[in-house]
C-alpha cells in the first residue's frame, strides 16, 4: 500500500550521546559505554570513538588498542529509559501507532496526520527539534511508505539526518544499495547472492525466481519483492518482546572451544544490555548451534532465578556449549545464537542473579 505514511526513528549514538550530554567533560571526546572489565565488551560508542573504528560488540581490549585517548564509562540504564520514556511521549503527540523496536529506536505510522494535512517530512522534522530541544539529543529520520524503505531512509544520511524516500524514486534509491542492506539478508545470505553475481538490490531486484529459488527455496521470491521496495508489514504498537537474542552467521566456521566461548560472552553482553534498557530479567537461557552441514542445536536451561547479568547468562551457555562438544572429538560451526526467555519485570528480589 503505497498511501501509508510511515516514519522510522534511530537515535544517534544514544546510550553515549547521553553520557556525553549529562556530562560535559565528555562532549567532542571517543566515548565508550561498557567495557570496563578485563574481558568487557563496549556496549556503544560515540560517532568520535567509531571514527578510531571503535563499534558496539568490540572487545575492550581492542577497543582501547584502537583508541588509547577514548573514554570508558559504565552504562545507567536507568538513564536512559528515564530519556527514552520522554522521546516516546513526542511520538505518541503525533501518533498512537507507535512501534518500539529498542529504547532509541521506534516506527510511527503517520498515515491519518499526512491525510489531516501535515506534510510527512514535517512531522519528521518537528520530531527531531523537538528532540534537540527537550533533550539535547539529535536523531535520525527516514520517511517512506513502508517500514523497509523507512528504515533504509533513516540510515542514509546519519547522524542527524532526515531523508524521505518518495513512492515514485523508490528503485532509484534501493537499486544501488549493497544486498546486506535489504532486511532479512545477513553475512551469509549475502555471500550465497554474491556468489551467485548478485551483489546489489538492483540485481536482486532483476533476477530470476527460479535462480533465486535455487538458493534460498521459498523465500527466494520473498528477498526478491524486498529488493523491490515491497514491504506489507504493518506498524504494531501492541509489539511484545517474549525472548531477547543475539545470533551470529558467520563468515569462517569456528572449529576451537574457546572461540565459540568468547563469542558467547560478546552476544551475551548484548542480550544483557538489551534485557537492562528493556526492564527485563529472564529466567531461561537457550543456546543454538548450526554446524557447516546445517544442522541445528538447541538446548534451553532454566536458571535458580531471574538474571540480567552477563556473566549468568555467558556462564550458562557455555556449560551448555561443553556439554554439546564433550560428545565431539572435532566440529565446525557456522551460526552462534545465545538467548534469554522467560521475561519478568518485577521479580521478586531474592530470586534475582547476579
Amino acid at each position: 500500500m503505497n498511501n501509508r505514511a510511515i516514519i522510522h526513528v534511530d537515535m544517534d549514538a544514544f546510550y553515549a550521546s547521553v553520557e556525553q550530554r549529562d556530562d560535559p567533560a565528555l562532549r567532542g571526546r571517543p566515548v565508550m559505554v561498557g567495557g570496563s572489565s578485563r574481558r568487557g565488551v563496549v556496549a556503544a560508542s560515540s560517532y568520535e570513538a567509531r571514527q578510531f573504528g571503535v563499534r558496539s560488540a568490540m572487545p575492550a581490549a581492542r577497543a582501547r588498542r584502537l583508541c588509547p585517548s577514548g573514554v570508558f564509562v559504565a552504562p545507567r540504564f536507568e538513564r536512559y529509559r528515564e530519556v527514552s520514556a520522554g522521546i516516546f511521549t513526542i511520538f505518541r503527540s503525533w501518533t498512537e501507532l507507535v512501534e518500539g523496536l529498542s529504547l532509541d529506536e521506534a516506527f510511527l505510522d503517520v498515515t491519518d496526520a499526512v491525510a489531516a494535512g501535515q506534510p510527512v517530512r514535517a512531522i519528521g522534522l518537528d520530531i527531531k527539534r523537538r528532540i534537540a530541544e527537550e533533550f539535547g539529543l539529535t536523531a535520525s529520520v527516514g520517511m517512506a511508505h513502508n517500514k523497509l524503505l523507512a528504515k533504509i531512509a533513516s540510515d542514509y544520511d546519519k547522524p542527524d539526518g532526515l531523508f524521505l524516500i518518495e513512492a515514485g524514486a523508490v528503485q532509484r534509491y534501493l537499486d544501488p544499495l549493497p544486498v546486506q542492506r535489504i532486511w532479512g539478508i545477513g553475512p551469509r545470505s549475502a555471500e550465497r547472492l554474491n556468489d551467485a553475481g548478485i551483489y546489489t538490490a538492483g540485481q536482486l531486484r532483476k533476477t530470476g525466481i527460479d535462480v533465486l529459488e535455487r538458493i534460498f527455496g521459498e523465500q527466494g521470491n520473498d528477498l526478491r519483492l524486498r529488493a523491490a521496495g515491497i514491504d506489507e508489514r504493518v506498524v504494531n504498537p501492541e509489539r511484545e518482546r517474549r525472548s531477547v537474542s543475539q545470533e551470529s552467521t558467520l563468515g569462517e566456521n569456528l572449529h576451537r572451544l574457546e572461540d565459540i566461548e568468547s563469542l558467547i560472552e560478546s552476544q551475551s553482553v548484548k542480550v544483557a544490555a538489551r534485557l537492562a534498557e528493556k526492564g527485563f530479567y529472564g529466567r531461561t537461557v537457550t543456546l543454538k548451534l548450526r554446524s557447516g552441514s546445517f544442522s541445528t542445536f538447541t538446548r534451553s536451561q532454566s536458571l535458580a532465578g531471574y538474571t540480567r547479568s552477563a556473566r549468568v547468562i555467558a556462564a550458562t551457555a557455555c556449560t551448555m556449549l561443553k556439554r554439546w562438544a564433550d560428545w565431539r572429538t572435532e566440529f565446525s560451526v557456522r551460526l552462534v545464537g545465545v538467548g534469554v526467555s522467560g521475561l519478568s519485570e518485577h521479580p521478586d528480589e531474592t530470586e534475582v542473579l547476579e
